[in-house]
């Protein structure tokens, strides 16, 4: 299984979803990590502020700051390749280059009244 390592912007906390205004997009993000992780593949957050010596002593990560800055980060690499940079990548594209297939969320479909009776549709109301 493929391994996936998030250089982060300097954040507050490892998943930087902490403070008191907490960023949606950080937030997606942290879950689809998760997600990830619970597929299998080895997730790894590399925060500088508290992590710097990792930030040093990977020569991929020297690189890309010496040549973007900190522009480039947060900065995503899969075995080892740089996957993006300077941006949150999407759950589709964390699946792509880490070999994991997305499955279909179920929506499952509200049911007419008549159905249920009572006036109650959906799961809840025991139709589907």
């Amino acid at each position: 299984m493929a391994s996936l390592q998030v250089f982060d912007r300097p954040l507050c906390c490892s998943t930087g979803i902490c403070g008191p205004e907490v960023d949606p997009a950080l937030v997606a993000f942290a879950s689809d990590l998760a997600w990830l992780s619970s597929k299998g593949v080895a997730v790894e957050r590399i925060n500088p502020a508290q992590e710097p010596q990792r930030f040093a002593a990977d020569a991929t990560v020297r690189a890309a700051l010496q040549e973007h800055g900190n522009d480039s980060l947060p900065l995503v690499l899969v075995d080892g390749a740089v996957v993006s940079r300077g941006r949150m990548p999407s759950r589709a594209e964390l699946a792509g280059w880490t070999g994991v297939a997305i499955e279909a969320r179920c929506e499952l479909p509200l049911m007419p009244e008549s159905c249920c009776g009572g006036g109650k549709s959906g799961p809840s109301a025991g139709c589907c």
